[in-house]
C-alpha cells in the first residue's frame, strides 16, 4: 500500500522551531516529491530554549534557523509570535491560524498529539483541531475566504513515543538524510546541555525503532484525527 500525496496542500502546524523536523519532515519531503505543496506554520517563536551559553535574540536566530531548514525542505513557513511556554487554545490563536490555513488553501494538516509532553505542543493541537474546522466555516471571519471544507487532520507521533498509539507508518528512508540536514540548521538546540535530550539521536532512533515496527529502515508515525469532516478516504 502507498500512500500518494499528488495534488495535495499540506500543512504542518507544529509549536516550535525544529519540531517538524522530528516528527514530520520526512513526509513532508515525500508529499512533494509525489507533487503536493507543502507548508510549516510554527506558533511559537522558539525565545526560551538557551543554551547553557545564552544566546542574545535567540528568537531571531531561530527564525533565521528555521527559514534555513525550511528551504532545504522547499516548503512555505509560516511564523507566529507567540513566547515559548505562553501558547494557548483562545480565539485570537484560532483566528490567525485560520488565516493561515485559508491563505495555503490547506487540503492535509499534521498536528502534534494533544497528549505529546510540551504544554505547547498540547495548546498547538487544541489551536489546530479548532482551526481546521473554522477555516471552512464562513462564520469566522479572517482577510481570506473560507475554503471549500475542512482539511483532513493527522496527528504527529510524540517526541520519544510515549503513550502514542500509531494508526500508520509512512516510510521515509529516503528522506532521512535531509531530516538530518534539517535538524543541523537548528545549531542553538543542538548546543543545549542536559535540560534537553540529544536531539539528533532523538529523531533518529525514533525513526528506527518506527522503521522497524512498520519493517522499513526509517517511518515516522501518524494517526487519524477522530473528528467528524477532519477524515477521508485514501
Amino acid at each position: 500500500m502507498k500512500l500518494d500525496f499528488s495534488d495535495e496542500r499540506i500543512l504542518a502546524v507544529v509549536a516550535h522551531p525544529d519540531d517538524a523536523e522530528i516528527l514530520c519532515a520526512g513526509t513532508l519531503a515525500r508529499a512533494l516529491g509525489d507533487g503536493a505543496s507543502i507548508g510549516i506554520a510554527v506558533l511559537c517563536r522558539g525565545d526560551r530554549g538557551q543554551p547553557e551559553d545564552p544566546i542574545p535574540e535567540l528568537s531571531d536566530v531561530r527564525r533565521e534557523e528555521m527559514t534555513v531548514a525550511s528551504k532545504l525542505l522547499g516548503a512555505q513557513v509560516f511564523f507566529g509570535d507567540v513566547s515559548d511556554g505562553t501558547l494557548i487554545d483562545d480565539v485570537a490563536a484560532r483566528l490567525e491560524l485560520t488565516e493561515v490555513l485559508r491563505k495555503f488553501e490547506s487540503t492535509l494538516v499534521l498536528a502534534h498529539d494533544p497528549a505529546d509532553y510540551h504544554p505547547d505542543h498540547q495548546a498547538a493541537s487544541k489551536i489546530a483541531q479548532a482551526a481546521s474546522w473554522y477555516c471552512a466555516s464562513r462564520g469566522h471571519e479572517t482577510p481570506s475566504p473560507p475554503t471549500p471544507g475542512p482539511p483532513v487532520l493527522w496527528f504527529m507521533d510524540t517526541v520519544e513515543m510515549l503513550g502514542f498509539d500509531p494508526g500508520f507508518y509512512v516510510d521515509v528512508t529516503a528522506q532521512m538524510d535531509l531530516k538530518v540536514a534539517m535538524l543541523r540548521c537548528h545549531e542553538s538546540q543542538l548546543a543545549r546541555g542536559e535540560d534537553l535530550p540529544p536531539l539528533a539521536q532523538t529523531m533518529e532512533l525514533q525513526a528506527k525503532a518506527r522503521g522497524m515496527q512498520a519493517d522499513v529502515d526509517y517511518a515516522e508515525a501518524f494517526r487519524i484525527a477522530p473528528m467528524m469532516k477532519r477524515i477521508r478516504a485514501w
